[in-house]
């Protein structure tokens, strides 16, 4: 079987997730290459992870390593350049979220990746992890019937590296972090249903000393189907990492936390399965249950691009997803600098999107 190889930009926390990800589940990848921005972290995770090449050079790193997929899991305000250099070079892109730190930068790398015919995924773990992915999969089997309200929660007490508390590297702060995976869940549960409004608040509550950005949000979207949903996300939350998705229908109730057991907590009146074989079995409460794999849906992910560029298919996630993303999360630092609820679509020229909560009379359209 012919591997693709892949390089990876980035050294750091996410850089290990993904190395294990394609060291335990992904056979059909070689990693190569990794660049990081110090030459001794790089040697330090190349030699940790068996890699033959490590670099301090962006540009050696996706040229000089014969690599066809370059991994981004480099701070926000590299992906821009990263992807340009990759795709200018004829290289698959994969982008750790968010896409970008502008709409305008997102509108270059979808131009670029085009314009040089490389593929260019969005990595949103959550369209892939496997509990929430069996919540869809209950959905679309009637298990809920109309979804009216979705709620998705990520929160802990604070990132790992102190770049995401640098708004002028990260572009703001826990919207541009975890915030990013809630709006793109919901798209990716609604079928990329169009968004109307968006209305958001945030504080900073904790993080006062090192961040200018916000540490505490609640972004609400209202979709043009009817469908509202809610965002809570935080680096204010103590007691670890919290995880987890609530999907409201006319039929039912689905409850999934991402770290807690290996089942969904469902309630269906009419009952779900595949052709309704097992409906008798699933009236009322009941435990759905999906494979005990990684969580987060790292693996997933990234093995579905691998395949992508192997057998070249377009992957389900795009970088035009990526920028939807980008525009609600405008939207959501609008609104809460404003108070007002704001309507899609929105752009604004802005340095970076906490721009727009920090002096929210920026002007806009």
């Amino acid at each position: 079987m012919k591997k693709i190889k892949v390089a990876i930009l980035g050294a750091g926390y996410i850089s290990d997730i993904h190395m294990e990800s394609y060291r335990r589940f992904i056979p059909e990848a070689e990693i190569v290459a990794v660049y990081a921005r110090d030459l001794a972290k790089a040697k330090k995770f190349a030699l940790k992870h068996k890699i033959p090449f490590w670099v301090d050079d962006l540009e050696m790193a996706i040229t000089g390593s014969e690599c066809e997929v370059v991994d981004i899991c480099i701070p926000n305000f590299l992906h821009h350049s990263a992807t340009l250099l990759a795709a200018a070079a004829g290289k698959h892109v994969i982008v750790e979220k968010p896409l970008a730190v502008t709409l305008e930068q997102a509108d270059e790398m979808i131009e670029a990746c085009k314009v040089n015919h490389v593929k260019l995924m969005y990595a949103e773990e959550l369209c892939f992890a496997p509990k929430y992915e069996r919540a869809r999969e209950m959905v679309k089997e009637g298990a809920v019937g109309e979804i009216y309200m979705l709620k998705q929660s990520e929160k802990h007490s604070g990132p790992h590296s102190d770049w995401f508390y640098d708004i002028n590297l990260s572009g703001g702060g826990v919207i541009m972090d975890m915030g990013c995976h809630a709006l793109g869940w919901f798209r990716w549960m609604l079928g990329n249903a169009k968004v109307q409004s968006v209305y958001a608040t945030m504080k900073t509550v904790l993080h006062q000393e090192r961040t200018s950005g916000e540490d505490n949000s609640v972004i609400i979207v209202e979709f043009e189907n009817g469908v509202t949903a809610v965002a809570e996300n935080s680096w204010a939350k103590h007691g670890g990492m919290d995880d987890r998705c609530e999907i409201y229908g006319s039929a039912g109730v689905i409850y999934a936390d991402l770290f807690m057991g290996n089942s969904a907590l469902t309630y269906s009146r009419n009952g779900f399965g595949y052709a309704m074989e097992k409906a008798d079995t699933t009236i009322g409460w009941s435990f759905a249950v999906f494979e005990e794999v990684f969580n987060q849906g790292y693996p997933h992910e990234l093995k579905h691009f691998i395949e992508c560029v192997r057998d070249d298919k377009q992957p389900l996630v795009t970088g035009e997803d990526g920028r939807a993303v980008l525009e609600l999360i405008y939207a959501a630092y609008q609104s809460a600098g404003t108070g007002k609820k704001i309507e899609l679509p929105f752009s604004a020229k802005v340095a970076k999107p906490v721009d727009l909560w920090i002096s929210p009379k920026i002007s806009c359209t």
